[in-house]
């Protein structure tokens, strides 16, 4: 039974977010993957279009999500669905870090307006 103990998570930052990855392929997944993200207060994600759907689920704090076109304030305890080819954008307006959990299939890529396809290492 593969264990992630929180000591062996990686961290990756990108955009002024934090995202640390318990289950990835080298974890031992073979289909899913999930992280933690940290929001800093005042952060601002650039939109991007997701290849994948995700599932992020706000453990702690509150954020602004404009997905594709729609904004939403989200509170802890809230959950987004955001389905393959949606486009969202991530804001922390609060004075707190906000704390995600995120799970979606291996393989995710982003897309940002300018053309630049991301592969975060958190998801794959």
């Amino acid at each position: 039974m593969p264990v992630v103990r929180s000591s062996d998570a990686v961290a990756h930052e990108i955009h002024g977010a934090r995202f640390v990855s318990y289950a990835t392929p080298r974890t031992g997944s073979r289909e899913l993957a999930a992280w933690r993200g940290e929001i800093p207060a005042g952060t601002k994600a650039p939109a991007h279009t997701v290849t994948k759907e995700e599932i992020l689920h706000l453990l702690d704090g509150e954020l602004l999500v404009t997905l594709d076109g729609r904004t939403e304030r989200v509170g802890a305890g809230d959950t987004l669905i955001i389905n393959a080819g949606a486009t969202l954008t991530v804001e922390n307006p609060t004075a707190e870090t906000a704390v995600t959990w995120v799970t979606t299939s291996l393989g995710l890529e982003a897309e940002l307006a300018d053309g630049t396809r991301i592969v975060p290492p958190w998801a794959n």
